[in-house]
């Protein structure tokens, strides 16, 4: 026995020698290809003809040519010394197609799906299939969609072509049915499932709640109630365990967590250690943790990214600070150590500005307060972000940092700008009873040519009325940031023609103003402006409120001559602005207060205050759901006096409101109307020559007065907006920023602050037309309007469009309601 196996032995062994004995190869066949190229191919073969090979090398040749990823099967056989390798080719993908799928888009699933190398042109591997449908489905459960399932289905064409068609069966989410909390005895069940995102049961009528199972949900309300305990003291709180089950049919959820409470532990005192850069005492002036409180881990959070932040302002952008608690569970109290590693000061090489196309670089690396080999600041950097936001041809900025390679303190910075039309071109058309179709246009140029100054040319004309402007800013007429504009104007009114019985008049005013702006600070600036304007006014009708100004203004030895006069004006202003965007902002504010006065050498003497101030409070992270909050308020009067008259603010200085600020309501309806006084006359003595008789002035207690359809204005105006701004629908990410609806609420009033109601109290009113509102005490601010509506607004390459849908909540005798109106080249 022992000889047998001896020899089967040796036999083995000389058989395996055999086998592996090298040959010389003399010829090398390839079959089976199709789309592959033989030369590519005949790359993944590790010899060549002449070269030794064994049938070790033969089977490594297998793997190398799997490694190339181009065939499902490779066979080998020798024919003597020559080697045939018969392929079989992976088939390429003709198509990709996704069926059934909502949850996950195409555009995220062809992302993924590419980074598999699954893509049109590509060879298939049909071992990746699996685990695509595997990985799918894993998704699917974690949002709660036990029941989905994902197939993915081949459909092979001719020339080895294959079309692969993912097709999905999403299923109905399964809702959490109930939430258990074991362990909990300082609060109940109540108060922490308040803090929960995750909702179990909600009734039908909580329909902003959700009680869809998500995993990564259900992950953050774990570590919301650990930060609940963590506020309040419990610094051994825990977590031991959770268990999600799943229902039989998978349609519901049950959650368990199980914690340990602990007790509640208090600070004995900080201290710090490390390298607090030389700013010891300002870190630890804004620590917020006192000893003797509670141990409050937000306010530990809070204390660590603030003293990040104040390192990363010294261009410690890569600072590591951590808290370290020294627990003593005896006395229950806790001592903690902040430990600080500002690291290395990061310093900025380069920076570049990238995507602008129309705008030079200069205008926006102006605005830029992080500077080319300055340290890197992140105060610096985002307020150069706000800055260039603030641009109103800015419709997007972001900012990356890049380390320099082989440098490790230094970084490149890269501003990326996405651009929205500079030019706009401002037009509005509108239709009212009193002014007909009004029509306005204009070409306004916020970056003009590309240089970051504004132009413009604006013509506005309606049948009582023609306007042309031309205008030139430049906001950096210095470096350090003062501006310096210009200004003419021209303009042809005359209200003689209209058929109702507004104040007629006919008036030709034009000038010339300069202005410069002064800043103070990244939000403050002082604005200055002088102008010289030139007033012809003729066929003034004579309606009572224009006694004082005619009185000032005529030429006593001609009382029926033309009211012209110069006016020399100074204006002066402050701006505080913190908007983060130049149009269409999401948060700050912006405070606005004027003045205008004429100089003492004008021939009208009189000043006119405007004040503004909008809020914007997001209510959303990303900025989708906005509060706004608007007032404006204006006030203007005369000041000294001329031929025993005080001088009055002029009537076409009023403040008007209706159309453009307070929606709904026709233009220039709201305020005081234009009263009329009619004399009471009596016959006079005959004509010896003629034989008439004229009239006399009869008893002025015994005059009637009409009343004009439409205001004059007032001398004092109060108007205030509430609107939420929300998500446009059917809008999608690029242009969010460039479309906005909102839903509003507009109120306010214009009154004559020097009206005299009194004056009429014994008149009579002769209402001559039927829709002639009656006398109201206009100098009353308490005639509030209101009107609520919705607005969607759209930055276009024209401009920004503004279309409004209004509806009257209270309103006075007399005023014209106008439900729907378009803008180009306002925003609200």
């Amino acid at each position: 026995m022992k000889r047998l196996a001896a020899a089967m032995l040796l036999a083995g062994i000389s058989n395996t020698i055999h086998a592996d004995e090298p040959f010389v190869v003399q010829d090398i066949q390839v079959e089976g290809l199709q789309r592959v190229a033989l030369g590519a191919a005949l790359n993944n073969i590790p010899f060549s003809v002449g070269d030794s090979v064994t049938e070790y090398t033969l089977s490594r040749s297998i793997k190398t040519l799997f490694s190339a990823g181009h065939f499902d099967d490779i066979r080998v056989l020798r024919d003597g010394n020559a080697v045939i390798y018969r392929l079989k080719e992976r088939p390429t993908i003709n198509s990709i197609e996704f069926d059934g799928n909502k949850d996950i888009k195409d555009d995220q699933l062809n992302e993924s799906l590419s980074a598999q190398r699954i893509q049109v042109g590509e060879p298939l591997d049909r071992t990746i299939l699996r685990s695509i449908e595997n990985g799918l489905t894993e998704f699917y459960h974690g949002v709660g969609k036990y029941q989905a399932s994902v197939e993915v289905e081949l459909v092979y064409l001719p020339r080895n072509r294959v079309n692969v068609i993912i097709k999905f069966d999403e299923g109905d989410a399964a809702s959490v049915r109930q939430i258990n909390i074991v362990g909990n005895e300082v609060f109940d069940n109540d108060t922490l499932l308040s803090v929960f995102e995750s909702g179990q049961d909600k009734p039908w009528w909580r329909f902003l709640s959700s009680d869809r199972y998500q995993k990564q949900t259900l992950q953050g309300d774990f570590e919301r109630v650990q930060s609940y305990y963590l506020d309040r003291g419990y610094l051994r709180f825990s977590i031991d365990s959770s268990q999600v089950s799943v229902s039989p049919d998978k349609s519901s959820v049950y959650v368990t967590l199980n914690v340990t409470e602990g007790e509640q532990y208090t600070v004995t005192g900080v201290r710090f250690a490390g390298d607090l850069i030389g700013q010891d005492a300002l870190i630890e002036r804004i620590v917020p943790i006192r000893p003797g409180e509670l141990y409050n881990g937000a306010l530990v959070t809070f204390t660590e990214e603030t003293i990040s932040r104040i390192l990363a302002r010294f261009g410690y952008a890569n600072s590591r600070v951590t808290t370290i608690p020294d627990i003593n569970d005896e006395t229950k109290e806790v001592e903690l150590t902040i430990n600080v590693d500002p690291g290395k000061r990061i310093y900025v090489r380069r920076i570049d500005i990238a995507g602008n196309s129309n705008t030079k670089d200069e205008v926006f690396r102006r605005e830029l307060r992080q500077l080319e080999g300055g340290w890197l600041s992140n105060d610096a950097l985002e307020l150069s972000k706000q800055r260039i936001q603030r641009l109103p041809y800015v419709e997007r900025i972001e900012f990356e940092t890049r380390d320099v390679p082989g440098i490790e303190d230094q970084v490149d910075i890269t501003f990326n700008v996405r651009e929205q039309p500079s030019g706009s071109f401002n037009a509005g058309i509108s239709y009212g009873d009193f002014q007909g179709l009004a029509f306005q246009i204009g070409v306004e140029q916020s970056n003009f040519m590309g240089s970051g100054n504004s132009a413009g040319i604006n013509l506005n004309t309606n049948k009582y009325q023609k306007t042309v402007s031309l205008n030139y800013n430049n906001p950096y007429f210095t470096l350090d940031g003062v501006s310096l504009g210009g200004q003419l104007f021209y303009t042809k009114t005359d209200y003689s023609s209209l058929s109702s019985n507004l104040e007629a008049y006919r008036q030709t005013r034009y000038g010339v103003g300069a202005s410069m702006g002064i800043p103070i600070n990244e939000f403050n600036r002082l604005n200055f402006g002088a102008s010289i304007s030139v007033n012809d006014l003729s066929l003034l009708q004579d309606y009572d409120q224009l006694r004082h100004f005619k009185n000032v203004i005529l030429d006593g030895n001609d009382p029926d001559g033309r009211l012209k006069y110069i006016n020399y004006e100074l204006t002066a202003g402050w701006v505080q602005s913190t908007l983060n965007r130049g149009l269409f902002p999401t948060a700050g504010h912006y405070f606005g207060l004027n003045g205008r006065v004429s100089t003492p050498n004008s021939d009208l003497q009189f000043f006119k205050t405007t004040f503004e101030a909008r809020k914007y409070i997001p209510l959303s992270r990303d900025h989708t759901w906005t509060f706004m909050s608007k007032l404006e308020l204006g006030y203007g009067n005369g000041y000294g006096s001329r031929n025993g008259y005080d001088y009055t603010l002029p009537f076409n200085e009023n403040f008007t409101a209706g159309g453009h600020n307070i929606r709904g309501f026709e233009h220039r309806i709201i305020g005081p109307r234009a009263v009329f006084r009619i004399p009471t006359t009596i016959p006079g003595l005959p004509d010896p020559i003629g034989g008439g008789s004229g009239n006399l002035p009869g008893d002025p207690s015994s005059d009637r007065y009409s009343v004009s359809q439409r205001s004059i204005g007032g001398n004092a105006m109060a108007v205030a907006t509430l609107e939420l701004i929300t998500p446009t629908p059917f809008v999608g990410e690029d242009n969010r920023n460039s479309v906005r609806t909102s839903v509003f609420i507009d109120a306010g009033n214009v009154w004559d602050t020097e009206f005299d109601f009194n004056r009429y109290a014994s008149l009579t009113q002769q209402r001559q037309f039927d829709r002639e509102p009656l006398l109201a005490d206009y100098s009353d601010p308490s005639m509030i309007r209101v009107s609520t509506g919705v607005s969607l607004q759209w930055i276009s390459p024209m401009g920004p469009l503004t279309f409004s849908l209004a509806k009257i909540i209270n309103k006075y005798d007399g005023d014209l309601q106008e439900n729907f109106s378009f803008n180009i080249g306002a925003t609200f």
